[in-house]
């Protein structure tokens, strides 16, 4: 369970990262200057103007409203995985054998884990649409003829970490989800040990036993 709590604090920051990153759509490149003085990149909650020399000067929007739709429904269901990731690692610490919490109801526990894990599985959906939704509507504009190059965007770092984080809150989630289905109460486990011991004691081993008939053969 120690890999399932790790992978869950990575999940928590590779979401946070990518909320708080401006980097979701980066210049686009076109033409024949090799040369570029600025790059304009645009994130959820400000745009960046990133200079040759490193400097970087970022701005907040002054409105929710002048984002596309695609940015705005990202804001929000960024800080939703947010937060159900933070409810999930909650469950998950509480679901864990070693937690004080229930005691030792197996049952319960079971149970606060799979909704941890189910959580984890949600937050997976809430990170990947809106990654993808910006990704699609960056290709579908590069690829028009009636944009310019200067409103032409490319994928910046933040989608591709968003892709990433959204692997590892899949594969999280049913972990999460296996081990709980195995886990046993402690009667469980004793009636399974008792009816192994059961079957063992029962089993019959048949031995290939030489026939009388073949005892009492004379071989001339």
């Amino acid at each position: 369970m120690a890999l399932t709590v790790l992978l869950g604090v990575i999940c928590l920051a590779g979401t946070i990262a990518i909320t708080a990153l401006p980097t979701w759509k980066v210049t686009a490149f076109i033409g024949a200057n090799l040369i570029v003085m600025e790059e304009l990149q645009e994130g959820l909650w400000m745009n960046c103007i990133r200079h040759a020399n490193f400097r970087m000067q970022c701005k907040a929007y002054d409105s929710v409203l002048i984002l596309p739709g695609d940015l705005q429904a990202g804001r929000g269901l960024m800080c939703l995985s947010i937060i159900l990731i933070i409810f999930a690692i909650i469950l998950m610490s509480c679901g864990l054998k070693q937690s004080s919490l229930c005691q030792d109801n197996m049952k319960k526990k079971n149970s606060i884990l799979a909704a941890g894990g189910s959580l984890y599985l949600v937050s997976f959906l809430t990170t990947l649409i809106p990654v993808c939704w910006a990704s699609h509507s960056i290709i579908t504009d590069f690829y028009n003829p009636t944009l310019g190059d200067s409103q032409k965007r490319e994928l910046g770092s933040a989608l591709y970490i968003g892709w990433a984080t959204s692997v590892l809150l899949l594969i999280t989630g049913v972990i999460l989800l296996t081990r709980c289905s195995k886990r046993k109460t402690p009667e469980e486990q004793y009636y399974a040990e008792e009816e192994r011991n059961f079957q063992d004691k029962n089993s019959i081993s048949f031995t290939k036993t030489p026939s009388s008939i073949h005892k009492n053969q004379v071989y001339v």
